[in-house]
This record gives C-alpha cells, sequence and structure tokens, in this order.
C-alpha cells in the first residue's frame, strides 16, 4: 500500500518540485497539494494521509499554527517538516507539537523522501547536521551531557535512536517495560529533555547515537 501524502508549501516552484520528486516513487502518492496552511489542515482532515511535509514559513496560518491545530484535534498524521532555514525555537517547538521529521531545503531530494518513508514506519528522522543547527547549545549553563548517563542509560538512548519501542528494548535487554520507563524518566531528567525525539536529537547533538 502507498505512503498517502500532503504537501504544503507556499512557493509555487518548491510545490511542482515536490510533487515531480514523489510521482517518481512508486510507494508515495501525493493526495493533496496545498498552498497555505488552511489548506494544509483541511486536506490532513478530509484526505487522512499518512505523511504530511509542511512548510515551517506560510503566510496566514504557519506551519507551527498547522502542528498546533492538528495536536488540538489529535489527528494521526505524522509530519515531516522542511525548511530553508532552522532556529532553535521554532524546531522544538515543532517537535513538541509532534514532529517526527525535519529536513533542510538544501538538502539532497533523496533525503527527503528517505526522511518520509522513515516516519511512516514510526520512526523518528534528523539528520545530525541539522539537528546540530537546530538544537545548538543554548549557552544556559546546563551541565547535562551523555557522560552524565550510565553504561545502560546510553544503551536505551541508542535503542531509542534505532526506533525501538519500550516492549523491543525490554525483549533485548531482558528486563521489564516498567524498567525502561524508569530508565527513560531517568534519562529526560538528566539531559532535560520531554520525550523520545527530543530526546534523539539530544542525543544526536552530544554524538550519543
Amino acid at each position: 500500500m502507498a505512503i498517502r501524502l500532503v504537501l504544503a508549501d507556499d512557493h509555487p516552484i518548491v510545490l511542482h518540485g515536490l510533487q515531480r520528486l514523489f510521482e517518481r516513487h512508486i510507494d508515495i502518492q501525493v493526495v493533496a497539494s496545498c498552498a497555505d496552511g488552511v489548506s494544509a489542515l483541511a486536506a490532513v482532515q478530509q484526505e487522512q494521509p499518512d505523511v504530511l511535509v509542511l512548510d515551517l514559513r506560510m503566510p496566514g496560518e504557519s506551519g507551527l499554527d498547522v502542528l498546533r491545530k492538528m495536536a488540538a484535534a489529535e489527528l494521526p498524521c505524522k509530519t515531516v517538516i522542511l525548511t530553508a532555514a532552522v532556529r532553535n525555537a521554532d524546531a522544538q517547538e515543532a517537535v513538541r507539537l509532534g514532529a517526527k521529521g525535519l529536513v533542510l531545503k538544501e538538502s539532497p531530494p533523496e533525503t527527503l523522501v528517505e526522511c518520509v518513508r522513515s516516519v511512516y514506519r514510526g520512526e523518528t528522522f534528523f539528520e545530525r547536521d541539522t539537528a546540530e543547527r537546530a538544537f545548538s547549545p543554548s549557552g544556559s549553563g546546563g551541565d547535562a551531557t551523555g557522560e552524565s548517563l550510565t553504561p545502560r542509560e546510553v544503551e536505551i538512548v541508542r535503542m531509542v535512536g534505532q526506533g525501538l519501542r519500550n516492549k523491543a528494548i525490554a525483549e533485548r535487554l531482558s528486563i521489564s517495560e516498567g524498567t525502561v520507563k524508569v530508565h527513560l524518566h531517568n534519562i529526560y531528567e538528566k539531559l532535560k529533555v520531554d520525550g523520545r525525539l527530543e530526546l534523539v536529537l539530544c542525543a544526536q547533538e552530544k554524538g550519543i547515537v
């Protein structure tokens, strides 16, 4: 079954290029192409796609506005952010709102295709250099580093980075799911992150994964 995809970008040339890019892949079907946030949200509600490729900066309702409304409506569509530039606040807010991947427009086209496929499979997708630019150290004085994690915690972080869920991690380590949850809680506290995706981004930045 093909991955059902909605595209949203306010630049006609970019939007047309995205359509042509995905048309070359038989496992992906573009069900809607949108030039603004309002139509993107409507398309997600009507078409119920698997993945939304969303530009962060659009006139009217921005990509972040769309993510906020999708989160409020609990829409199941997974979102990939496509943007020309990354700012810490915007990227972090997108992650908090549920974005599962982020690709810069300067990246090779096939990177976006790979990202869409990964996110569809339930994984997260952030290129290491993109993550470093999006989540560069803020200089806030925090001392949380990879060195503060125990060997078992580092092992779990790397498994999370591979896209494994708690049950799979527990089976691989021969521990209970409850123990995995306890480890993850401690890891979140040490690295000052909120959720699995922020954990992966932080771990990539620190070279843990």
